[in-house]
Formats: structure tokens, sequence, C-alpha cells
């Protein structure tokens, strides 16, 4: 069992994270690939990676290292979800390239006792090496690319979803009707915040710095978790409302009726920004059929292309934006 002990100070300061954290949705994706329950709102994005991520693959090989550091169950580093990236994904992985030396070797050895033994790559991430940080670098970098970055939209909407539905527990039963209703394994008593069938028995004492909780798209409904080292900024992270994910499927079907499944899923991939070739490559379709409804959207106002030399990304419009996430967009 896990116990988090309050303080008075500790509850006015406790809070939920306004924005996903990019760090966390990585490493709890990973988990998510080698859960075995499924939830049927993921179910197409967990069957696309089991695909792209297949032994042999390019793609598994160039992530190999960050898979090694993220085992199915049980203790994975706390850097690998520092809090820098709260700030966006670009912070949160300098953050972890620059993690001191001696922290990288006390958390790769708690790796190694949990797991029994560990492939070289790992080992010389925990001594620093500076090749082996750079492939760490590159995995984390390919991984976001392709399971993340084509998801943020849904994610984010997901994160305000719950948010909301939080806000609104917050203001009808206060701090404790929160904490209990976080998820089925957690108790509030006023002082003491307990998750039951927790992989270790651990007390943390928040000491005046509150707790910041984490909502996440991709964390498994499984119990909530939390850093192993007490000494860091203490979080708690846990599975978005199912009613946050529902809202998201929502939000697509509106928009596929609307502009269509095809254009409504480009609509989706230039989110953060995507060239025609990552768009024809995503949606299976020629480059030729990817620009041309590219140009459609383009026409409309929802998207912008802009080329740099024989590449052009195409990123969404405020009103792409606006569309995306079902709000009216905001006045000029």
């Amino acid at each position: 069992m896990l116990r988090i002990h309050f303080s008075s100070a500790d509850l006015v300061r406790t809070r939920i994270s306004s924005t996903p954290d990019p760090m966390w949705e990585l490493a709890l994706s990973i988990h998510l690939l080698r859960y075995r329950g499924t939830d049927p709102l993921l179910g197409g994005w967990k069957n696309r990676m089991i695909t792209d991520l297949k032994p042999g693959g390019v793609l598994r090989d160039q992530v190999g290292l960050l898979l090694a550091l993220n085992p199915p169950v049980g203790y994975f580093p706390d850097f690998l979800t520092p809090p820098e990236a709260a700030a966006g994904f670009a912070p949160g992985l300098e953050a972890v390239l620059s993690t001191p030396k001696d922290r990288l070797r006390k958390e790769i050895n708690a790796l190694g006792d949990a797991q029994g033994s560990l492939s070289g790559n790992v080992d010389d991430v925990g001594v620093g090496s500076t090749r082996a940080l750079g492939e760490l670098g590159t995995a984390i970098s390919r991984y976001h690319e392709t399971a993340i970055a084509p998801m943020w939209d849904r994610v984010r909407t997901a994160v305000d979803a719950d948010r909301g539905l939080r806000a609104r527990t917050m203001l009808d039963s206060g701090t404790e009707g929160l904490l209990n209703t976080i998820h089925p394994t957690v108790r509030f008593d006023g002082s003491v915040l307990e998750i039951s069938e927790y992989p270790s028995d651990r007390d943390v004492y928040l000491e005046g710095r509150g707790l910041q909780l984490v909502p996440s798209y991709f964390k498994t409904p499984s119990k909530p978790v939390c850093l192993f080292d007490p000494d860091l900024p203490p979080v708690l992270v846990y599975s978005v409302h199912h009613e946050a994910r529902a809202a998201v499927v929502r939000s697509q079907e509106a928009l596929a009726a609307l502009l269509g499944r095809t254009r409504a899923a480009v609509v989706e991939l230039v989110a953060d920004g995507s060239t025609t070739t990552e768009i024809a490559r995503r949606l299976e379709v020629s480059p030729a059929a990817a620009s041309q409804h590219v140009a459609v959207l383009r026409e409309a106002g929802l998207v912008h292309s802009l080329r740099d030399r024989n590449t052009v990304l195409h990123t969404l419009t405020p009103l792409g934006h606006a569309m995306l996430a079902g709000r009216s967009p905001t006045p000029s």
C-alpha cells in the first residue's frame, strides 16, 4: 500500500496540472502497449503502434533503448519524467538528457535491482555515456513523433475535459471529495491518502510541498502512480475519467461527419505539424491523395502550408485548432 501524508498546508497546495505532461504520456503509453486489457477508445492506437513496433522493424530498432528503460511492470527511472516537461516536450527532453551522472547511476542501478539484468546500452546510460544518451534522445524523439504527437490534440481535449470534471467535484465536495474520486483504489481520510494494491509498502510525506495531480490520457486504468524518489516534487498520475475519453470520441465523430473521415484524420495529423509524406504514410494513401486532401483543407482556412526546400510542412490555423477542439475560435 502507498500512503501519502498531508498537512493542512499540503491540502492548500494540492492542484491539478493545467496541461498534459508529454513525458508522462510517453512513458505510460509504453506501459499501455504491454497492458493486457484494452480501452476500446484506445484500441486503434494500440494496434497501430504494436504493428509499427514489430521486432526487426526500423522503429523498433530506433526506440529499443527507450523500451528497455520502461519495463512492463514495476519500477522505471524517475529521470524519464522530469517536472520541466510541464512546459512542453522539448524542455522535458532536454531535462532528461541533462540528468546528473550520479542520479543516472542511482536510478539505473535501481532498475537493475528490480529487473535482475540490464542490456549493455542501459548500463551505458547509467554511467552517463555521451553515445548512449544520444541514442536515448533519438529514441525518445522518434517514439514521440510516431506515438504521441499525432494524438496530442486528443490528449489535450481529454485532459481538459477531465480537469473540468475534477473541478466540479472539488467545488461540490472539496479537496477530500476530489481525492476520493481519483480512482477506486484511493481512500483519503483528510490527512492520509491510501492507495491499495500498490506494488510496494511505502509512506510519502509531503511536508508542505503539496501534491501535483497529473491526469494522463495513456495511463492504464490501474492504480495511480507516483515518483519513486520521495525527495522529488510530489506528483500523483492517474488515468483521465472515462467520460473525458468519450468526449474526445464525440468530438472526432462530429469532425468526421463534417469533413469526412479521411480529411478529419488529416486535421488531427497536422495539429502539431506534418509533411505531405508523413500524412500519406500515416493514412496509407498516395502522396498525391494526401496533397489533395490538404489542399481542400487549406482552401477552407483550416490548414496553413509552409515550404522549406523540398519539404512542405502543414499546420493548423487558429480556425483549424478551434474546430479540432470543438470550440468557437477566439475573436481577433
